[in-house]
C-alpha cells in the first residue's frame, strides 16, 4: 500500500510538472523611441507568456548582434522581420514539447546549435540575432516560473543556485535625472547623472524620496535655465542646454539638498566615454562639430577630472569613464579610487563572461553593468552575474535607453540578488513599469527581502 502511495503521488507531480512548449510566436513591435523590436510569445497549458526585448543607443562595439533587416525603405532600416522570422521557422519549431522550467538546456540549444556562431568573446548571435534569441529567453523564464507556481524573481533564483532560504535584496534604484551624451539634443558630453537614494528604509521609501529629488530638480532648471529646459531625454531625465559637466552635478546635488534629503542620496555617473573617444583623445565637445580641440583630454587628463568631481560631490559610482578597449586607464583609476568608489563596466564588459574574466584578472573596474540584450541569454547573463559576485564585483542591472513595458529585469535583479538598478528617472511608463513591478514585489515578499541600501555595492558580502 505505501509503494501504491508513493506510485501515485509521483504520477500526479509528473502530471503537474509536465507542460511543454506549445508554440513560440514571434512579432514585431515598437519600443520607446519609436523604433521596431523583437516580442515573443511562449505557449503552455498554464497559458501565453510574452516578452519584449530592448534596444540601446550608445551601444558597445563588442555587444552581441543585434538583427535589423537594414530595408532603407522600411522604419529606416531598423525593421526586426529577419529575427521574427528566424524566431518563426528556426527557433520556434525546435523548442515545441522542450519543459520550459529547463532554462540553461533551451538557452544553450538557442545559442549553442541554433545560432552556433561564434568570435574571439564567445558565443556572437550572429546568425538569429540576439533580438531573437533573447526574446524567446525572457519568455522561457516567465513559463518556467509558471510551470513551477513560483514568482519569477524566485525562479531567477533557483536558475542561479541560491539556496531557498537566503533572503531577497530589494536594489538601490539609480534614477537617471540629468541626460547628456547620445541621449539628448544638448551639449552634454557625459551621458548620465544620478542619484541613488541609498539612505532609504525600504525600496518604496527610496522611490519617494528619488521623485521628490526629481520634482525638486525640475524646478531648479526652470529657474535657472527656463521652462524649455526642463525637457526629458529618451530615459526621463531632464536635459538643460548646458556643456559643462561639472554644472549638471552641481544642479543635482542643489536638488538634494533643497529636496531635505541631503543625508540620504548619491550620485552616480555614466560617462559613455566612448561615444566621445576618437583619436586616444576625449573630447568632451563632442557634439559641435569642427570644433578647436580646446576641450579633448587624453585618459589621464580625463581620470584627474572624475577624481576632481569625487571630491567635491558625494559620488559613489562611476559607470563607463573610459573607451570600450581603453584597459590601461580603466585598470589605472580602478586602482586609484576603487576603494572609495565604484568603477562600472559596461561597454567594456558588454556582459560577456569573457569581457568579464578578462577584466578579473587585470582589475580594471569592480562593478559589472548588467544587460541582458548586450549577451543575449537569461543563461549567459546569469553567469556573468555570477562571477562578478564571486570576484566581489558590484552588479548593477540595468535596461536600455530604447525600452518596452516589459519589467523583466526588476524580477531579475531581486532574484540575483545584487542591490542596485538604474531603469531611468520616475518618468515614463517604460520605466516606471520596472520600478512599479520591484514595489509590488517587495509588498510581496515582506520580511523575506531587505533593502539594499548602504551596503549595495557588496550586498552578499
Amino acid at each position: 500500500f505505501p509503494f501504491l502511495v508513493h506510485i501515485f503521488i509521483v504520477v500526479c507531480s509528473l502530471s503537474v510538472t509536465a507542460m511543454p512548449i506549445q508554440a513560440v510566436i514571434a512579432r514585431e513591435i515598437l519600443d520607446s523611441r519609436g523604433n521596431p523590436t523583437v516580442e515573443v510569445d511562449v505557449t503552455t497549458e498554464l497559458g501565453r507568456f510574452r516578452a519584449a526585448v530592448p534596444s540601446g543607443a550608445s551601444t558597445g562595439i563588442y555587444e552581441a548582434l543585434e538583427l535589423r533587416d537594414g530595408d532603407k525603405q522600411r522604419y529606416l532600416g531598423k525593421g526586426v522581420l529577419k529575427a521574427v522570422n528566424n524566431v518563426n521557422t528556426i527557433i520556434g519549431p525546435a523548442l515545441v514539447g522542450k519543459d520550459p522550467a529547463l532554462q540553461t538546456e533551451i538557452d544553450n540549444l538557442m545559442v549553442q546549435q541554433l545560432d552556433a556562431t561564434q568570435n574571439e568573446w564567445g558565443w556572437c548571435k550572429q546568425k538569429l540575432g540576439a533580438n531573437a534569441i533573447l526574446a524567446v529567453s525572457l519568455a522561457v523564464a516567465r513559463a518556467g516560473a509558471a510551470q513551477k507556481g513560483v514568482p519569477l524573481y524566485q525562479h531567477i533564483s533557483d536558475l542561479a543556485g541560491f539556496p531557498g532560504d537566503k533572503p531577497f535584496i530589494l536594489p538601490v534604484p539609480a534614477f537617471n535625472v540629468i541626460n547628456g551624451g547620445t541621449h539628448a539634443g544638448n551639449k552634454l558630453a557625459m551621458q548620465e547623472f544620478m542619484i541613488l537614494p541609498v539612505g532609504a528604509s525600504s525600496f518604496r521609501e527610496a522611490m519617494q524620496i528619488g521623485c521628490e529629488v526629481y520634482h525638486t530638480l525640475k524646478k531648479v532648471i526652470n529657474e535657472k535655465y527656463g521652462l524649455d529646459a526642463t525637457n526629458v531625454g529618451d530615459e526621463g531625465g531632464f536635459a538643460p542646454n548646458i556643456q559643462d559637466n561639472r554644472e549638471g552635478l552641481r544642479l543635482v546635488l542643489e536638488a538634494i539638498n533643497k529636496s531635505g534629503h541631503g543625508d540620504k542620496v548619491k550620485i552616480g555617473m555614466d560617462v559613455a566615454a566612448s561615444e566621445f573617444y576618437k583619436d586616444a583623445k576625449y573630447d568632451l565637445n563632442f557634439k559641435q562639430e569642427g570644433n578647436d580641440g580646446s576641450q579633448q583630454l587624453t585618459g589621464v587628463q580625463l581620470g584627474d577630472l572624475y577624481k576632481e568631481f569625487i571630491q567635491e560631490f558625494p559620488i559613489v559610482s562611476i559607470e563607463d569613464p573610459f573607451e570600450q578597449d581603453d584597459w590601461e586607464h580603466y585598470g589605472q583609476f580602478t586602482a586609484a579610487v576603487g576603494q572609495q568608489i565604484q568603477v562600472v563596466g559596461d561597454d567594456l564588459l558588454v556582459t560577456n563572461p569573457k569581457r568579464v574574466e578578462k577584466a578579473i584578472n587585470q582589475q580594471s573596474c569592480n562593478a559589472l553593468l548588467l544587460k541582458v540584450n548586450q549577451i543575449g541569454s537569461v543563461t549567459e547573463s546569469i553567469q556573468a552575474c555570477q562571477m562578478s559576485q564571486q570576484a566581489g564585483w558590484g552588479v548593477m542591472v540595468s535596461h536600455r535607453s530604447g525600452e518596452t513595458e516589459d519589467n523583466f529585469i526588476a524580477d531579475l535583479v531581486v532574484g540575483l540578488r545584487t542591490g542596485e538598478i538604474k531603469t531611468g528617472a520616475p518618468c515614463r511608463s517604460e520605466r516606471l513599469s520596472k520600478y512599479n513591478q520591484l514595489m509590488r514585489i517587495e509588498e510581496e515578499l515582506g520580511s523575506r527581502a531587505q533593502y539594499a541600501g548602504l551596503t549595495f555595492r557588496r550586498p552578499l558580502a
